[in-house]
């Protein structure tokens, strides 16, 4: 793996580190700058803007640049006619990933849902301010909600062709099996998951690197056995997450088993330094049952 530029480290992650009132300082930040004229349309020099005040202000949970150029190259290789972000943030990566994906496919669109409606008006400004409006839609409430209502307006088509998970981490695996029950997700698809080692998400990993014998193994005993949120993830994430989902429908909630994956971790660092990765995962078929 490369080493980490520390000279483009971001400030160091507080024990607060997010929704304390960065993310407004961070519009005033950039629509502050005395050559804010110069970068109007320019998704690359917004960038630059948002990474500057990470790095001399205050710590932002941005996918960063090292992570950024793993997916960016992946949406160059997969083209992608519909590209999904679970969880948006400040537009950091929809502004990156949606320039990205404009460029390898001018009819493309990048959808960026985000739970926040703060964060998804301070996205919006940006990716505005970026030039990136006509292919970057931001979506505002719950990623199933936003995934279930933009599935019945037809906004995705046939399937979603890149996906990037980058939002709460018990949502990982329970979005991606939604999405794969709604036929979105389906051979040819492509997943790519932020913060699998830091901080984790060893359900989610477990999920896409199993076989399709063990995945209809774990249906049959949670059909037996009812489930809900991993025991891994901190019993106060589980009960957000029941309370907002419900145990009832996470019980039901078994995927597409039969969905054939070949998953890979490439190792990288969050824009502070610390180590990470970035989970690939290809969706290669579908065996019959």
């Amino acid at each position: 793996m490369a080493t980490f530029d520390k000279s483009k480290a971001y400030q160091d992650q507080d024990q607060v580190f997010f929704d304390d009132g960065r993310e407004v300082e961070l519009l005033h930040f950039v629509f502050g700058r005395p050559d804010i004229d110069s970068i109007r349309g320019n998704p690359t020099a917004v960038v630059k803007a948002i990474d500057e005040y990470g790095r001399t202000k205050k710590y932002l949970m941005n996918v960063g640049e090292d992570k950024g150029a793993i997916v960016s190259n992946l949406i160059a290789e997969v083209k992608p006619r519909i590209m999904v972000e679970l969880g948006g943030y400040v537009g950091y990566s929809a502004i990156l990933f949606g320039a990205a994906v404009r460029k390898a496919n001018p009819q493309g669109k990048y959808y960026s849902l985000e739970r926040n409606p703060e964060f998804a008006a301070v996205s919006g400004a940006l990716v505005n301010l970026a030039g990136l409006s006509d292919t970057v839609k931001i979506e505002v409430g719950s990623s199933d909600a936003s995934l279930k209502r933009l599935y019945e307006a037809g906004a995705f088509g046939d399937q979603i062709d890149l996906m990037f998970l980058d939002h709460w981490k018990p949502a990982y695996t329970t979005d991606l099996k939604l999405c794969e029950e709604l036929r979105l997700v389906r051979p040819g698809s492509v997943l790519a998951a932020d913060n699998v080692i830091k901080p984790g998400n060893p359900p989610y990993l477990e999920y896409v690197r199993s076989s399709v014998g063990e995945k209809r193994k774990a249906v049959a005993e949670q059909k037996k056995n009812g489930s809900g949120v991993d025991e891994r993830f901190s019993s106060k994430q589980a009960t957000m997450y029941e309370k907002r989902v419900g145990k009832v429908e996470l019980a039901n909630l078994v995927g597409n088993p039969n969905l054939i994956y070949e998953s890979k971790l490439i190792e990288s660092f969050e824009p502070s330094g610390v180590a990470d990765g970035v989970e690939i995962t290809r969706c290669m078929g579908e065996e019959s049952q």
